[in-house]
């Protein structure tokens, strides 16, 4: 799951860095998965995260320190070598995604469904951590329009954002800039509260695919 704490005000430019900036990133494993393997590598000239996943799961996260009220657009980059095979974010059977970048957000668990927060104990028990309030995740999927919101089908405190679609942008470095509390809004229909941490995540376990993609730096406006 996905977590961390969040504040900073002005208007300049914040790099979550990749291999130049590697402090503070580290790996987050699944219960029952094989973890994905993250490493600092320069890909087309460049730095960049090499995620590589062989029918495997796992985040690379950093915690990172920004107020809901201080929240403007993020910038961020991925390069996907391949499609996973059958992938489908909206299907917990085959939600596998050559690219994602995750925002985690807190807020007051209180206001949480009951099912949600007996979800939310079982992930704590499974992983020694509490999830976040809310995340949202922006991915690249097999199929669903860019702009289409997808639910996660377990939980409604997951909501993704499809950026990227198909495969006709694969094998190139894609860029992207977004309005992260507008985002917020337009998934959740709430006010987003702290920022608490980002993080990156490639997966093939459902679909039992091989993928590789590299992450550029993540960076704050």
């Amino acid at each position: 799951m996905f977590a961390a704490a969040g504040l900073l005000a002005g208007c300049s430019t914040v790099v979550v860095e990749a291999p130049a900036g590697a402090a503070g990133w580290h790996a987050v494993t699944l219960p029952g998965k094989r973890p994905t393997l993250y490493r600092s590598e320069q890909h087309e000239g460049r730095r960049a995260w090499a995620a590589r996943a062989d029918r495997s799961a796992s985040m690379w996260r950093r915690h990172v320190v920004r107020d809901g009220t201080a929240l403007g657009e993020v910038a961020f980059s991925w390069w996907a070598q391949a499609m996973p095979t059958q992938g489908d974010v909206s299907d917990a059977e085959r939600s596998d995604a050559a690219a994602r970048v995750i925002f985690a957000f807190g807020g007051d668990r209180q206001k949480l469904s009951a099912r949600n927060q007996m979800l939310f104990d079982l992930a704590q028990a499974l992983t020694g951590e509490a999830p976040p309030f809310a995340t949202l995740v922006y991915v690249w999927d097999a199929s669903a329009p860019v702009g289409s919101v997808i639910v996660h089908p377990r939980t409604d405190r997951i909501r993704k954002i499809v950026v990227e679609s198909g495969g006709d942008g694969l094998r190139q470095w894609r860029h992207y800039r977004r309005n992260l509390a507008r985002d917020y809004q337009l998934a959740f229909g709430e006010t987003p509260g702290a920022l608490q941490a980002v993080a990156v995540m490639t997966d093939g376990d459902n679909t039992q695919s091989q993928l590789s993609t590299w992450y550029g730096d993540i960076e704050f406006h």
